[in-house]
């Protein structure tokens, strides 16, 4: 279907700012805000006033708090979870003569020539009219060896090429796509995605049945190789909670829900409307999707799966969750520059969906280790003789929120895969407390790097499961 050459610098610069120009606001290119240093320092010198002036209070007091925060969290999980799980998704069929409407299919890929042919081999299997798809494989314009390998198929897509310049993020990549796009409506794929054939056809039946102020549809995310390890096994439990009941409990609550990277379906007028994705953010698919609630528009579920590669290593898996824990920090620390404008634009009950779920998500993870620490301490020689009665209740509130939290989120794991009829899974979800600290670990290196390399993606390896690139 051709060839489109991004050497237009100009469209490369819309790509990377267009964003940060007409709504910089919502832009992460800036970190922090100083209102937001400001009250960070002044909340810090607080804290450690109080430790030195009254130790043990504080101490107690602190345990309190960061319980009762972890313990609200995996609260609100569980009241998703109950709603999601018990909620029927609607389904939406096209009638037999309708028109279907040029659906883009974007594909953001880098140093992935592998995988490449099964992923055509994916696409090609859809069941939509070839005439009518508008598939366009993104890819920078110097990895030479991705280029080859998708310039071999554009008898069927259109392969444009995005300049070299920073940042280099997969939201930049589409944002340079997205002017050429030729759909109603659009979707994201990942190299390594395999989407079932008629998901095209069920997202055309569910926006044709919506109100225009639907604007989004996030497909289920699951993954084909839950049994290469331990680590893929977890990660699909993990999937599972995510996308099979919290994603579809935000949906039928009507409150502000993060997308998942891929398989998001819209309307593509409206994404060009809100300048598309945040370049500066690295989970630009959360941002979004809160960003779409910002604006006044809607994001549901999409009653399809699309089947993607589980990261079986640490180190692969590490570096994705820790972009993702950054790119959460991102997201909140944005649409948290003005807390009355979120407040006014989403409602009481989005604000505290908002905190509750974006916050929530690296918030718990950096809790937990604390938890483990305050707990530690009240084992150190003297330190009960010092503290007395403050010493004693630290402990028992900082192990009973670790236990209570940690506990119910295996249960949440196990709860998955015994709905889903994974029953080879529940082994490995009773060891989800080893994994949740792996969590923790991701969470703090995300930190640091939101600190040091804000805007750094790391690459996620792809084609190294079994049958990856069958």
């Amino acid at each position: 279907m051709g060839w489109a050459l991004g050497e237009d610098l100009d469209a490369a610069d819309q790509a990377v700012w267009g964003l940060a120009r007409a709504f910089p606001e919502f832009s992460a290119h800036v970190r922090v805000t100083t209102s937001q240093l400001t009250a960070f320092a002044i909340g810090c010198t607080i804290l450690l006033v109080a430790l030195v002036l009254v130790p043990g209070v504080m101490l107690f007091a602190l345990a309190v708090a960061l319980g009762a925060g972890f313990l609200l969290n995996v609260a609100f999980r569980c009241l998703l979870v109950g709603v999601g799980a018990y909620e029927k998704q609607k389904q939406y069929e096209l009638p037999a003569n309708t028109t279907l409407p040029i659906f883009s299919i974007l594909v953001p890929v880098y140093r992935e020539s592998e995988v490449l042919p099964a992923l055509i081999q994916h696409l090609r299997a859809m069941d939509y009219p070839a005439d009518k798809l508008d598939i366009r494989i993104v890819v920078e314009a110097d990895d030479v060896e991705t280029v080859a390998a998708a310039n071999a198929f554009t008898d069927f897509v259109t392969v444009v090429c995005v300049p070299p310049c920073h940042p280099r993020t997969k939201p930049k990549a589409c944002n340079f796509a997205l002017p050429g796009a030729r759909g109603e409506f659009l979707v994201i794929y990942d190299a390594e995605d395999k989407p079932e054939p008629d998901q095209l056809r069920k997202a055309v039946a569910a926006f044709r049945a919506a109100e225009n102020s639907l604007a989004c549809l996030q497909a289920r995310l699951s993954f084909y190789n839950a049994t290469d390890s331990w680590l893929a096994a977890l990660f699909t439990l993990d999937y599972e909670l995510w996308f099979g009941f919290l994603l579809p409990g935000l949906a039928t609550m009507a409150v502000p829900m993060p997308l998942g990277g891929t398989s998001n379906h819209f309307r593509t007028d409206v994404l060009r409307e809100i300048r598309g994705w945040d370049p500066f953010n690295v989970t630009e698919d959360a941002d979004l999707g809160i960003r779409l609630a910002q604006k006044g528009y809607r994001v549901s579920t999409l009653d399809s799966t699309t089947f993607e590669e589980a990261t079986r290593t640490f180190g692969n898996w590490t570096r994705q969750r820790s972009r993702w824990m950054k790119g959460y920090m991102q997201t909140w620390l944005v649409h948290m520059r003005d807390p009355r404008a979120l407040l006014r634009c989403v409602g009481l009950r989005g604000f505290v969906t908002f905190q509750l779920f974006i916050g929530g998500a690296f918030f718990s993870a950096l809790i937990n280790p604390l938890l483990w620490l305050l707990f530690a301490v009240t084992h150190v020689p003297g330190f009960s003789l010092r503290f007395g009665f403050f010493a004693e209740w630290l402990g028992i509130f900082a192990l009973g929120s670790l236990v209570l939290g940690n506990a119910i989120f295996t249960y949440l794991m196990m709860f998955g895969a015994v709905k889903r009829g994974w029953l080879q899974l529940v082994p490995c979800g009773v060891t989800s407390f080893f994994y949740w600290l792996l969590i923790s670990v991701a969470a703090y290196r995300g930190l640091w790097q939101l600190i040091r390399r804000p805007f750094y993606w790391e690459k996620t390896q792809h084609g190294v499961a079994r049958g990856a690139t069958a």
